[in-house]
């Protein structure tokens, strides 16, 4: 570099996001917290009607929704969501760890959740980490969550390509997509998928890339919930 030549600065990336959630000092925490974060947090809502018409209005990156929420609860807020601002990630939050409102949220297609008491630093972590496109629960996590719960899914899962109960059309895939598809459902990492059908690590992250963009998944952890709403992955399947 020649002397007197400007230094480029690399900007964070600034992710946009909407709070809903029924308690008006939680959405003011929360925006405090992530605006000193370098977050911006362009709407706020007390219910999950005003959730999605602020999310369709804004379009932003990531919305947190409160499960438990008068007018519309946030499970109905995030199937919403999703459906008209499909960009959008969604974080659940819950007062409850783990538990069935959880798995359902999942089922939505939220990346994640998070209790009410975490720490500024992970709340501001979790919501850049979704707006890189990863899930906010790991795969083998999501994967005893749904063991825990599935038996009582709304969409039991099915064995079977031809079953009424497909939760979605897994004809898309090639026999070895489906096969990847049914490993990530079992919690595997991208290094165990490699040693698992002695594949390189790239080829594997090629496999996965392409599922997710056949199948719509935004996430590991979707992809985890579709293995067994597919009944492509049964509970007590081991890897």
């Amino acid at each position: 570099m020649e002397h007197g030549e400007p230094v480029e600065k690399t900007e964070q990336r600034r992710p946009r996001v909407v709070i809903a959630d029924d308690q008006e000092l939680v959405r003011t925490g929360f925006r405090m917290i992530l605006t000193a974060r370098g977050i911006d947090v362009v709407a706020e809502a007390s219910d999950g009607a005003e959730a999605v018409a602020a999310a369709v209005l804004h379009r932003p990156d990531v919305a947190l929704l409160d499960i438990r929420m008068p007018v519309m609860d946030g499970l109905e807020a995030a199937r919403r969501i999703l459906a008209q601002a499909p960009d959008c990630r969604v974080i659940m939050l819950t007062t409850f760890d783990l538990d069935q409102y959880v798995y359902a949220a999942l089922s939505a297609g939220a990346s994640g959740f998070l209790l009410k008491d975490v720490t500024s630093a992970h709340l501001a972590a979790a919501v850049r980490l979704v707006d890189t496109g990863d899930a906010l629960l790991a795969p083998s996590i999501t994967r005893r969550l749904v063991e825990r719960f599935a038996v009582g899914a709304p969409h039991p899962a099915a064995r079977g390509a031809d079953s009424p109960r497909l939760h979605r059309d897994l004809a898309p895939l090639t026999p070895r997509e489906v096969e990847v598809l049914g490993l990530l459902g079992r919690g595997l990492s991208n290094t165990e998928l490699a040693t698992e059908l002695t594949l390189s690590e790239s080829t594997v992250k090629t496999h996965v890339a392409r599922i997710f963009a056949k199948l719509n998944l935004r996430d590991r952890a979707q992809a985890v919930v579709l293995a067994y709403e597919t009944g492509l992955v049964a509970p007590g399947d081991t890897n």
